[in-house]
């Protein structure tokens, strides 16, 4: 049960919360929830499947916690099933067990950053942890590329804003309602008044005006950007590249840094294979990680656990 306590937290695109949870038989299962998906935004279902990867590394964490290995058994014949988690032998010591007690500590930090520059251990550290998981983390630390990466994420949210559905499905999931369990606050997000100049933009999702930070959030391309990738670009990919960036999510928030998300150039999938392009990666870009020291900001909401278990 406490395993799926700690998969309910996990990030998902815009807190959807895209997963449904089966227990039985000292089994855990982890459903995709395709009436979560975001159509518009995520027609392939990368991004849901990315999400539930986060919550199938939060259940092994909690097991690895408690000193149990977790099991990942295959799920191929099952439609929606993403994953099926057994309990494995007893283990004396899982690394990733000590990241089970920051992930109600984790955010997505919107806020402005400050200037001081990420240490080159932490990046060697959230490296290793994504190479651990079988996806790629490339530190942008080119002044070409990063410029690049803010071009094209610039260029796709402003044609990503003239779709009419697109900010209808935006506004569909951002929310200044407090007994609302999902979706993205208002409280976290910046208000839209005309005036950012950020050179990496952070989505715009205050379509009502109702945004509480500031405008601006001074994102640049100079702050410290990486790049998540697959080698293959396919569903299971995905969902590792999940459970990489939730393992790499939890080791910056135990070292006191922030992180936040960029993902309009990859959700377009002309802007995505410029991005591929022109920075001559063999892999496939999954998203791209501003990492630094920000201001806290306050947790998304959950559904209560007892909405999400299957029978």
């Amino acid at each position: 049960m406490r395993s799926a306590e700690r998969a309910r937290l996990a990030p998902s695109v815009h807190n959807t919360q895209p997963w449904r949870f089966r227990l039985h038989d000292n089994l855990f299962d982890i459903f995709r929830d395709p009436v979560r998906q975001m159509r518009v935004i995520d027609p392939a279902g990368r991004q849901l499947m990315i999400s539930c990867g986060c919550a199938v590394f939060n259940a092994r964490s909690a097991l690895a916690a408690a000193d149990h290995q977790a099991v990942l058994l295959d799920v191929a014949d099952q439609p929606d099933l993403v994953v099926r988690i057994a309990v494995g032998e007893a283990a004396d010591w899982l690394p990733i067990g000590s990241l089970d007690g920051w992930i109600s500590h984790r955010r997505s930090n919107r806020r402005e950053y400050f200037g001081d520059p990420v240490p080159p251990e932490l990046s060697y550290t959230l490296v290793q942890a994504v190479e651990a998981e079988g996806a790629r983390l490339l530190e942008l630390a080119s002044p070409n590329d990063r410029a690049l990466v803010s071009r094209l994420t610039k260029q796709a949210e402003a044609e990503l804003l003239l779709n009419p559905a697109y900010r209808a499905e935006i506004r569909a999931w951002t929310t200044d309602d407090p007994r609302r369990p999902d979706g993205v606050q208002a409280m976290s997000v910046p208000r839209v008044a005309g005036e950012a100049t950020d050179e990496l933009p952070i989505r715009d999702f205050d379509s009502r005006g109702v945004g509480w930070l500031p405008s601006r959030t001074r994102s640049s391309a100079n702050q410290c950007l990486f790049l998540l990738s697959s080698v293959e670009d396919e569903p299971a990919s995905w969902l590792g590249a999940g459970q990489a960036l939730e393992r790499a999510w939890l080791e910056a928030t135990r070292h006191g840094y922030a992180v936040s998300l960029f993902t309009q150039a990859i959700e377009h999938p002309i802007y995505r294979q410029r991005l591929r392009s022109l920075l001559t990666l063999s892999d496939y870009p999954q998203l791209v990680l501003r990492v630094g020291r920000a201001p806290a900001t306050p947790p998304s909401r959950r559904r209560d656990l007892a909405r999400l278990l299957l029978d």
